[in-house]
């Protein structure tokens, strides 16, 4: 009977869970374990990282797993990359379930950067109301740019004062609405925003508030990552390991 690993903490992740535990089967969701309150899952969870390569392997040993499914952030580049050496050194088959990233329509005004190093040089210069739309984890790299007012928009409280002299932090749980992005970027007067291009329908909000407000966005490109199988599709995945168990793998 396959034993499945999937490697989560996006939407994507927990629609597999949900598709998972409907028809039987057994798994388990791995949470990298940067939000506080994940959503409860009806399959098995894990919480924190593996430490690399090699322990990531051993886990797929050890608990005798069949299948491995890479449902992190297109940004978890070092656990992407982890999850296809540890497949690839233990076989055990892996398909990656990403969301196809954004592409600009009409009245954007993307202003694509390769990284978040391109991300803070891009504000160099005068003062501006900039919208943060990158969660809590590289919040400190702006302090090279202090002289903007930041928003910042955080899942959980957090445990230390972010390092800006001049921010607003909102602490909300997505999926978001067009609606009311817009009233936050009109309220803060905003007049950028920085996101990654992380795809998907429950942050693309913004997204819409900005074209609909003619707010410029510096969109982060997604990184590269290992080749691997890949889809966007919970279905596809299901049938993936419908079709290797009937292989026996």
């Amino acid at each position: 009977m396959p034993n499945i690993l999937i490697l989560g903490g996006t939407t994507e992740a927990s629609a597999l869970a949900h598709a998972i535990a409907a028809t039987g089967l057994r798994a388990v969701l791995s949470y990298a374990g940067r939000v506080a309150t994940p959503r409860a899952q009806p399959v098995p969870v894990r919480i924190g990282g593996f430490g690399g390569v090699a322990c990531l392997a051993a886990y797929l040993r050890t608990h005798a797993v069949t299948h491995l499914v890479d449902a992190t952030h297109p940004f978890a580049a070092q656990m992407s990359a982890n999850a296809v050496a540890a497949a690839a050194a233990t076989g055990v088959p892996l398909i990656a379930l990403t969301r196809p990233a954004w592409t600009p329509v009409a009245g954007d005004m993307w202003h694509p950067v390769p990284d978040l190093d391109g991300a803070v040089a891009a504000l160099s210069g005068e003062r501006r109301r900039v919208m943060l739309a990158l969660g809590r984890m590289h919040v400190a790299m702006f302090a090279a740019q202090p002289q903007h007012h930041y928003l910042l928009r955080f899942v959980d409280p957090p445990t230390r004062i972010p390092p800006l002299p001049d921010h607003h932090l909102v602490v909300d749980r997505g999926p978001f609405t067009v609606d009311g992005d817009t009233a936050l970027l009109r309220t803060h007067a905003i007049d950028l925003v920085v996101c990654k291009n992380a795809g998907g329908t429950g942050a693309a909000a913004k997204l819409a508030a900005a074209r609909a407000l003619a707010v410029p966005v510096i969109m982060i490109d997604r990184p590269v990552l290992p080749e691997r199988a890949q889809t966007a599709d919970v279905a596809t995945v299901l049938r993936w390991i419908g079709h290797d168990a009937d292989r026996g793998v």
